[in-house]
């Protein structure tokens, strides 16, 4: 892996947030996202700092500033060593700090479509056949948010087609018909770059070999289309980032998230 790979991955990851938005603003170091529709949504309305011609003490003031009619801030650097530098600025205008994981896939592409232990292979899906295990997993998340926000963050899915030049919902039915685990890929053939995003299982149907099938798929369809660079963003904290390790994903470069409300 050479610092070129990850710099590709991390001009698809600015690609993908400039075309996904409804309007963007440009500013010292990178741009702000903003989607009006779900003016709440964090990951629609945010800082992207793609660039390192800014100095870390004034982002903090110019995420503020870009930022002042949403209720919250968030930014992104996504330069691993910059993303570094920043942490005390923000530290001190108050903002959280988070680290994310570049993982790149370097194992070997699953020979054949994912199964599960019932035998099921991964299918294409839609937002409606989402819509109600993705509401149960956010009620689960947020106890306290409404019904109507609950909606929201399902429907926002969809401005993820505009993302990337293929966007594909793929998922796993358990034996009753219900989508069980799932996942987004964003294939950029052109560029030979593929994204898998927000793999998840709902909670009754875990433990059955449905996350594993959906990630076998993902990666194989993005094989197919050429792209060579396969890559998924984890939590550095969270345990998820040890069970794509063993299937094949390695650590190539840091993400730093800072936010406030």
């Amino acid at each position: 892996m050479s610092d070129d790979e990850l710099q590709r991955i991390n001009d698809f990851l600015a690609g993908f947030a400039r075309r996904r938005a409804e309007r963007t603003v440009e500013l010292p170091g990178g741009f702000a996202v903003f989607d009006d529709r779900f003016a709440g949504s964090w990951s629609n309305n945010q800082v992207f700092v793609d660039r390192v011609d800014v100095e870390p003490a004034v982002l903090p003031g110019l995420v503020d500033e870009v930022m002042a009619e949403r209720p919250f801030r968030v930014a992104a650097v996504l330069d691993g060593e910059f993303g570094q530098a920043c942490a005390e600025p923000f530290r001190r205008a108050g903002y959280r700090h988070s680290t994310y994981l570049v993982m790149l896939h370097t194992g070997p592409v699953p020979a054949a479509e994912g199964r599960t232990a019932e035998g099921r292979t991964v299918e294409e899906v839609d937002l409606e056949a989402l819509r109600e295990p993705l509401a149960a997993s956010w009620r689960t998340a947020l106890p306290d948010a409404g019904e109507e926000v609950v909606r929201l963050l399902v429907d926002r899915r969809e401005t993820c087609r505009r993302g990337a030049e293929h966007v594909r919902f793929l998922g796993s039915r358990a034996a009753n018909g219900e989508v069980a685990a799932w996942t987004d890929l964003y294939l950029e053939p052109a560029l030979g770059i593929a994204q898998i995003e927000d793999l998840m299982t709902a909670e009754p149907h875990r433990r059955r070999g449905h996350a594993d099938a959906v990630l076998a798929a993902a990666l194989r369809r993005a094989a197919e289309a050429g792209c060579g660079t396969r890559f998924l963003i984890a939590e550095s904290d969270d345990w998820p980032r040890e069970w794509y390790a063993r299937r094949g994903f390695e650590v190539i470069g840091r993400i730093h998230g800072f936010e406030r409300t």
